[in-house]
């Protein structure tokens, strides 16, 4: 006598008919969770030091880049919630690390830079964050390296912009 066997369910749902989504497998998913780790991981190396978290050091790290943006600039450029950048702007300019100043044809518009402590701030850090990423990416050989530069930004280029 043969044992009776459940019926196969089609891939992607379980025995309750509801749709499966494999949250460990799911790309989304992972790169956040990796993305939160690393981010939480370098932080901890300047938030003590500086006092800064990972959104404050965003916001640093791209006006020590880009000078005169503004914060939906920086908010565009980072991906980031502009209420989360408008947060970090504040707190950022009440600790003297960015200067707002009007901008040269629309007065009605600011722009941010970083001021001399802010530079500073950016300074000791940018070593730090290189350092770190030469460490996460040293299990990785040249070709992996550019392999994943290269898929990284495949899938960027297929996200709407």
């Amino acid at each position: 006598m043969s044992a009776v066997q459940a019926p196969a369910l089609p891939i992607g749902q379980d025995a309750h008919n509801h749709a499966v989504l494999e949250l460990e497998r799911f790309l989304p998913y992972r790169l956040s969770v990796l993305s939160n780790r690393i981010s939480q991981t370098i932080a901890s190396a300047y938030a003590a030091r500086f006092g800064i978290g990972v959104t404050e050091w965003r916001v640093i790290a791209v006006l020590g880049r880009y000078c005169g943006l503004s914060a939906n600039e920086v908010a565009e450029r980072t991906a980031m919630d502009k209420v989360a950048v408008s947060r970090a702007v504040a707190r950022l300019l009440e600790r003297g690390l960015l200067q707002r100043e009007p901008h040269g044809d629309d007065r009605r518009r600011s722009v941010l830079e970083l001021s001399e402590a802010g530079y500073g701030v950016y300074d000791e850090v940018v070593p730090l964050a290189l350092g770190f990423e030469r460490q996460l990416l040293s299990p990785l050989d040249a070709s992996e390296r550019a392999m994943l530069d290269t898929l990284l930004s495949k899938l960027d280029a297929g996200l709407p912009k």
